[in-house]
């Protein structure tokens, strides 16, 4: 038996303990606005293609941005403040991508719609029952990747692309963004962004464009779902597993390697139901974040892995307000010059497109039916109504089979 007394065992006791600084509200709040504004600039351009890609007026891509906005928003706050855990949700940039890619869909904005409502349903599904994750986890990683760089290159394209068309704008664009990209990585897009804005005001200045500014009030466009095979094949089911791939799986590692464990059915049930209440408000999909998910859940949003919900919870509050400029942002867009917003949505999405390449061709056992599916997908060139994205990962499938067995 020890003869320490017990008041002098307790500050060996409590060496054992490492010392979490104290810190204020402030560290948190900044890393949760960080989150937010991070995560909406980078990427608000690829949701806005998409959406018009599928067919959306510039009122519905509006009110879809808004929706994503709105169901994540809610969704992360909900989800940190239950868990006490800083659960960030994203909208689906790679789904995003998907839909620019897909184009015009048989049944038209409606049925885009709808196959948006049937990917949330089977998010919520994914959460209910193992199999269909287990499912979805068992896609080989090359050929998701493959089929994702496929979707992703014809938006990387845009910025070379609209070099031709507006250059006095988009080059001093790519150069902000090449020079950050050194200097301060993580601010390249919102920089980019920036200047791409800056430009664009000058040239609806010089060029005495009118501005709608009756349009820049923010509103919700509601459309009947409408469902048909081809959308639900070709945009919906492509939709849930880019989405499940790209998103919800490595959202849940990166989490995990800051120890944190998602709550795995309430996470697919809220990012489900979001998607599905979203969807005829024009919102594609929502998802667990990934990239984004460590600027709220690393050590530099609180010392105290306890405490870093609350920058989670902080993100999802500047969304809220972030929603109230999406009609705003839209009708800016829509008077800038030709190509500039094409330009902002290719290099956020350029480090997605180097990391998709990579996981689709490392492996030299399956190369071949990596790059089958990565030029098929990026073709765009669909049959019987359905987009290049579903055939892409049947034909990556079917060539990985045949050839797995050669000697």
């Amino acid at each position: 038996m020890s003869n320490l007394s017990p008041a002098t065992e307790a500050p060996a006791e409590l060496d054992t303990e490492p010392a979490v600084p104290k810190v204020g509200l402030a560290q948190p709040l900044g890393a949760g606005a960080v989150t937010a504004l991070v995560g909406f600039t980078s990427a608000f351009a690829v949701v806005l293609s998409g959406l018009t890609a599928v067919g959306a007026n510039a009122a519905q891509a509006a009110s879809g941005l808004l929706a994503v906005c709105v169901t994540q928003a809610i969704g992360m706050m909900l989800l940190s403040y239950r868990y006490r855990m800083p659960i960030t949700l994203a909208w689906s940039t790679p789904g995003a991508a998907l839909l620019a890619s897909t184009g015009a869909v048989v049944g038209g904005w409606p049925a885009a719609v709808g196959a948006f409502v049937i990917a949330g349903v089977l998010i919520v599904i994914t959460g209910l029952w193992q199999r269909l994750g287990n499912l979805v986890a068992a896609i080989p990683v090359e050929i998701a990747q493959a089929m994702l760089a496929g979707v992703l290159l014809p938006l990387c394209l845009a910025p070379v692309q609209a070099i031709r068309s507006s250059p006095a704008v988009v080059v001093p664009v790519i150069l902000v963004w090449l020079v950050l990209q050194r200097v301060a990585k993580r601010w390249a897009v919102i920089a980019a962004f920036a200047t791409a804005a800056i430009g664009s005001g000058i040239s609806i200045a010089v060029q005495h464009k009118h501005l709608d500014f009756a349009a820049m009030v923010p509103s919700v466009e509601l459309t009947l779902p409408h469902w048909n095979w081809q959308a639900m094949i070709g945009v919906a089911i492509p939709l849930y597993i880019v989405t499940m791939a790209s998103q919800n799986i490595p959202g849940t590692a990166v989490m995990k390697s800051f120890d944190y464990q998602i709550p795995w059915r309430a996470a697919m049930t809220v990012t489900g139901i979001g998607t599905i209440v979203g969807a005829p408000a024009g919102g594609h999909a929502i998802n667990l974040a990934a990239i984004s998910a460590a600027l709220s859940a690393a050590p530099s949003a609180h010392p105290d892995p306890k405490k870093r919900w609350t920058a989670a919870f902080t993100a999802g509050a500047i969304y809220l307000v972030l929603a109230l400029g999406s009609a705003a942002l839209v009708t800016f867009i829509a008077t800038a010059p030709k190509g500039v917003l094409e330009t902002v949505a290719g290099l956020a999405l350029l480090a997605t497109l180097a990391a998709a390449l990579t996981g689709a061709l490392a492996s030299e056992k399956h190369r071949e039916a990596g790059i089958v599916t990565f030029l098929i997908a990026a073709s765009g060139v669909g049959f019987l109504g359905v987009g290049a994205a579903f055939w892409a990962l049947i034909a990556g499938l079917v060539v990985r089979k045949v050839l797995s067995h050669r000697t």
